[in-house]
């Protein structure tokens, strides 16, 4: 795993170069979550609101809303699709998001509707590094974790 100012960065992942991670699953579907310098920049995450599974989503529409004391939005869809899963865990506790971006803290999981395409508008490997590294600096983003 690479690191940047503290910025866990894993080289498998695919990136939308702004707020999430997307991890394919063997069964066709795809993982998503928020990425380590995104979980720093909102601060301490108090309350984490996920779409029903069953939901379709439309690219770059909200999955997810996102409070913290500092900033509250929506986490994008990084490609058209259908939730099939959704983190109930991270429901009931929204620091883990602060805590364990990576693993215990995706927000859903994901069947896309073109899964030839749902890849298009994300980025991975040295290019992806290279550019989370530049989102980083432009921010000045020292990513630290929250603890339970």
């Amino acid at each position: 795993m690479s690191e940047h100012r503290g910025c866990e960065l894993p080289e498998d992942l695919y990136y939308d170069l702004d707020y999430v991670w997307v991890r394919p699953e063997e069964d066709g579907t795809y993982t998503i979550g928020l990425t380590d310098p995104s979980q720093t920049m909102s601060g301490k995450v108090q309350y984490v609101w996920i779409k029903n599974v069953g939901t379709h989503r439309e690219w770059k529409k909200p999955m997810a809303r996102l409070e913290s004391g500092k900033w509250a939005g929506g986490i994008p869809a990084p490609f058209p699709g259908v939730i099939v899963a959704r983190n109930e865990t991270v429901l009931a506790n929204p620091n883990l998001i602060n805590i364990d971006p990576y693993h215990d803290a995706w927000l859903v999981r994901m069947k896309p509707d073109d899964p030839a395409t749902a890849l298009t508008h994300l980025t991975t490997g040295s290019a992806a590094q290279e550019a989370l590294k530049a989102w980083i600096e432009r921010y000045d983003v020292q990513c630290m974790r929250c603890q339970d």
